[in-house]
């Protein structure tokens, strides 16, 4: 796939932060996507775990450290680093492309990176030599400023800069069994999950902007939005000539769910 003409879009549900210590398919899955695609010149994400006021904030510390935003994990997931650079000149890039988007935005200096970001990095690039810029979830939002933002940052993908949102499909802690990691998949979750897959491979953008309306359990699935979102931010950046493909699958705790999905311009398909 060496010389595509853009870096992808993506979008991975994060699962549960043991990920960074014991990851298994899931992390094999994203690996394989991270040596397959060409190493990126940088990477802008959208994590469930930076929702801010508005202005949208966006990360543009040198060396931002790293928040362990969680616990009760072993103490080892409190002692991993991931040394990655930020990247100043593109965070002020992002602030310009989404405020002349109408998403007034603003540089924030001090802000580190959650582990809805550092973790599935840690999978997709675990040499820590890609430089990466957070961008927050608006509040308030709606699902159609998730997309715009996505859509406000898609020039970049034509720049090598790989667009990813860290989240999850459906994400509800209070129904997880968190004692059964490989437990029975509730019927709920799975319908839930498909019925976006679906609508994600047919790149119905509204359907999935409206799917508190649209789909069979979303009140479940996706008690509140903020690890939804990201999907949407992705979607919002694709274009016209990709193709979508699977990156992972599959549910932890019986209903928290860990597909992942690109949008994958269609050049690179191609090689």
């Amino acid at each position: 796939m060496s010389g595509m003409s853009g870096a992808p879009a993506l979008f991975v549900s994060h699962g549960s932060p043991m990920f960074a210590i014991d990851s298994g398919e899931y992390g094999e899955a994203l690996r394989r996507f991270g040596d397959r695609i060409p190493r990126p010149a940088a990477i802008v994400v959208v994590s469930a775990h930076w929702e801010a006021p508005w202005p949208i904030r966006v990360n543009a510390a040198a060396r931002p450290p790293l928040i362990y935003d969680f616990g009760g994990f072993p103490r080892a997931l409190y002692e991993l680093q991931y040394p990655a650079p930020g990247l100043p000149s593109l965070a002020a890039e992002v602030v310009h492309l989404l405020s002349e988007n109408g998403l007034p935005a603003l540089p924030d200096p001090r802000r580190g990176w959650d582990h809805g970001v550092w973790i599935p990095l840690r999978l997709l690039y675990p040499d820590a030599d890609v430089p990466v810029v957070e961008v927050s979830l608006p509040i308030p939002r709606d699902p159609e400023t998730v997309v715009r933002m996505g859509a406000a940052l898609a020039p970049l993908r034509r720049r090598n800069v790989l667009l990813l949102g860290s989240g999850g499909i459906v994400h509800n802690l209070r129904l997880a069994r968190l004692d059964r990691p490989d437990g029975p998949v509730d019927d709920w979750a799975r319908q839930f999950d498909e019925w976006v897959r679906q609508r994600v491979e047919r790149r119905e953008r509204d359907e999935l902007a409206r799917y508190r309306e649209r789909a069979l359990h979303a009140d479940l699935a996706v008690p509140a939005s903020e690890h939804f979102d990201p999907l949407l931010f992705a979607l919002g950046a694709a274009e016209e000539g990709d193709t979508t493909e699977e990156v992972a699958s599959g549910f932890q705790f019986s209903n928290l769910s860990l597909t992942s999905l690109a949008f994958v311009p269609a050049e690179a398909e191609a090689r």
